[in-house]
């Protein structure tokens, strides 16, 4: 009998010691969202992405495998703006997860407190594209907003694990730090951009254009998420040579067909940036995907 009895301690006591080591199990949307929860949780968190980072995010299939997955999640956070609402609907009602569930603590909309760009005016509909409603989805490409981010899952985490809140404002702290410093950099390093006039393939880059302080004077998309139209095509092709407008920017997740005819025909250059984290070998960081932009920015022009 006193034999049983130290087992049952001993087992309760080992299951005592899993649940205060146990690391919160964070799912993020998007590769972006995951590095910064990797840095700001540290070493009390597992973190994994449900899309790539060489797919476009707007449309990732809502596999069983990603149920699973979100099943477990102790925090989903999303990028939100409706960037994921053709598939993350589906897989929080399939992972039947009441943690993560909208109202949770642990449903974490990381658009929260982001300055949005783009958000339109008047009814819209389908014909219009692939327009959102509550703004443009795409403020992770503005590193300023990296710092906002971080702060934000550093407050939801703090709240989901209160016991180690000290340790996650001080990773945010260190996020923050190293960010904002490493931004200034890459602010002098494209010094002298500001006012320069781009055509980019789909309105991915408002938010890095904003940062850098450029003008867009047109998409190849004239509808987004739409094919162009070969009048609409004919019609940028004047513009910029009519501008003089020399550069063309598309995301290397994006057909590069039509930019490069674009580009080809209005003799302008082409330049395919990686849009997210883990979209190209070597970025794995957040710091990583501006360093990649800059640096092929830079070489670019």
């Amino acid at each position: 009998m006193k034999t049983i009895v130290k087992m049952v301690m001993v087992a309760i006591l080992m299951c005592g010691v899993r649940d205060v080591a146990a690391k919160i199990n964070v799912v993020t949307t998007t590769p972006d969202l995951a590095a910064i929860a990797r840095e700001v949780g540290g070493d009390f968190v597992t973190v994994k992405a449900i899309a790539r980072g060489n797919q476009d995010p707007h449309y990732v299939q809502a596999k069983p495998s990603f149920m699973r997955t979100m099943n477990q999640a102790d925090l989903l956070i999303y990028t939100g703006l409706e960037l994921e609402v053709g598939w993350l609907p589906l897989l929080i009602q399939g992972a039947r997860n009441p943690k993560i569930g909208l109202g949770a603590l642990g449903h974490l909309d990381a658009s929260e407190g982001i300055q949005r760009l783009e958000i339109p005016d008047g009814k819209l509909d389908r014909s219009m594209g692939d327009v959102h409603p509550e703004g443009n989805p795409h403020y992770m490409l503005n590193p300023h907003n990296g710092l906002i981010v971080g702060q934000t899952i550093a407050n939801r985490l703090s709240q989901l694990d209160p016991e180690n809140a000290t340790s996650y404002e001080k990773n945010l702290e260190v996020f923050q730090k190293e960010l904002q410093a490493k931004i200034e950099i890459w602010e002098m390093r494209l010094h002298g951009l500001q006012g320069k006039k781009i055509v980019t393939y789909h309105k991915l880059w408002e938010y890095l254009i904003d940062w850098l302080r450029l003008e867009i004077m047109g998409q190849v998309e004239n509808k987004p998420g739409i094919p162009p139209s070969p009048r609409h095509v004919a019609e940028l092709v004047a513009r910029m040579k009519a501008q003089d407008i020399t550069l063309l920017l598309t995301s290397d997740y994006s057909d590069p067909k039509p930019a490069e005819r674009v580009a080809q025909q209005a003799g302008a250059k082409l330049l395919v940036l990686p849009a997210s984290v883990d979209g190209r070998e070597g970025i794995e960081t957040y710091a990583d995907l501006f360093e990649a932009i800059v640096s092929q920015w830079v070489s670019g022009i």
